[in-house]
């Protein structure tokens, strides 16, 4: 796995990162189909889809131009239907997921989701219009844990998932917990808050409950927070829901004590580039992205592509922004992957395992830990 030159990809003009071996921490699996398959199912399933050929269905779920969070998020209710409610789907996407990012090179992901919005039992409201069936959330983590453990076979990388509870629905996420802890290290390493920001965590006792029990049994933490929303969003995950990763972070810099704060704590941004551009996260001008500061003050970041099939994108399409805009280097890309493997939420022993395949892969003294 591990041959050739590590960073002749690294260059603009080369299609791919090949041998380039990356680790990936912030990816959504609901964002990371393959368009074939939601047309197989689509037409199995006789749902009716915006298009039946993958540049159609391309055309109206992917865009390349900056829109809002939320004209972003809309999207999903264009082809959700299609896989949400269907065992064989959910099985097959994790499957396809781990097989897709093996190809990008990656060794190591963790790919987050709701196990609700892919059920359509034991779920209220039921997601995505549809009729009541028999998948409940629980045997949504079951199929997916099938799906990665299958392709981790076959595709020879290491795949976990985080479990996201959704701000608007504070009522899921005691479930969302309790799957954490039922199939804790079987697949599943944390739990993730994720949806829109101005629902505070603060006045839901649902996500606060389910955090504290989180915490209480070991259960790792990420939180998305200041991705468009203000810096009191990250504030709040790190105080009130003891988040160990921040997912994008990016308005932390309005705030610069807490940016200290967080630096010196050695926080871990979960930050993607390309997706921070489309969803109107950030200044559309990447010469300005807060990266760059992260990268100039060495705070702890890694690189991800967060929705790709909605922003046509592989992690390549990252690592080319990081280096044309942000003047990343060998070293810079070596030195956020260290990042991701250290803040992997994977046990001591198979985190330093991965970080000793790193080290080794480029050039480095192998971890004594």
């Amino acid at each position: 796995m591990i041959k050739g030159n590590l960073y002749c990809c690294l260059f603009l003009n080369e299609p791919q990162l090949q041998n380039f071996i990356m680790k990936e921490l912030h990816v959504h699996l609901d964002g990371a189909i393959k368009p074939e398959t939601i047309l197989y199912f689509g037409k199995k399933r006789g749902i009716q889809l915006p298009a039946n050929t993958v540049s159609g269905l391309l055309q109206h779920i992917s865009y390349n131009k900056p829109l809002t969070l939320t004209q972003f998020l809309d999207k999903f209710a264009h082809y959700m239907p299609a896989i949400a409610g269907d065992r064989d789907a959910v099985r097959r996407v994790a499957y396809e997921f781990v097989g897709m990012k093996a190809r990008e090179g990656i060794i190591y992901v963790e790919v987050r989701y709701s196990p609700h919005l892919l059920a359509n039992c034991k779920v209220d409201p039921i997601p995505w219009g549809q009729k009541e069936g028999d998948l409940t959330p629980d045997e949504v983590v079951h199929l997916v844990n099938q799906g990665l453990q299958d392709g981790e076979r076959d595709f020879h990388i290491k795949a976990r998932s985080i479990l996201c509870c959704m701000r608007h629905m504070p009522n899921w996420s005691s479930e969302v917990v309790e799957l954490c802890k039922k199939y804790h290290n079987n697949s599943v390493v944390a739990i993730d808050l994720a949806g829109d920001e101005l629902l505070k965590a603060e006045t839901d006792q649902g996500h606060r409950k389910a955090y504290e029990e989180a915490e209480r049994c070991g259960i790792h933490r990420t939180v998305h927070a200041g991705e468009v929303g203000p810096p009191s969003v990250i504030k709040e995950a790190v105080s009130l829901l003891k988040a160990e990763r921040i997912g994008h972070g990016y308005h932390v810099m309005n705030d610069p004590v807490l940016y200290k704060e967080l630096l010196d704590k050695r926080m871990h941004f979960e930050t993607c580039p390309w997706s921070s551009n489309l969803t109107g996260a950030c200044d559309p001008d990447f010469k300005k992205h807060p990266i760059i500061q992260f990268r100039k003050d060495q705070a702890n970041y890694s690189l991800n592509t967060d929705d790709p099939l909605i922003f046509n994108s592989t992690i390549d399409t990252d690592y080319k922004i990081a280096k044309k805009y942000m003047n990343f280097t060998e070293e810079e890309f070596k030195r956020v992957n260290i990042n991701a493997a250290q803040a992997s939420f994977l046990p001591e022993r198979e985190k330093n395992e991965l970080l000793n395949k790193l080290y080794e892969a480029y050039g480095m003294a192998p971890n004594k830990s």
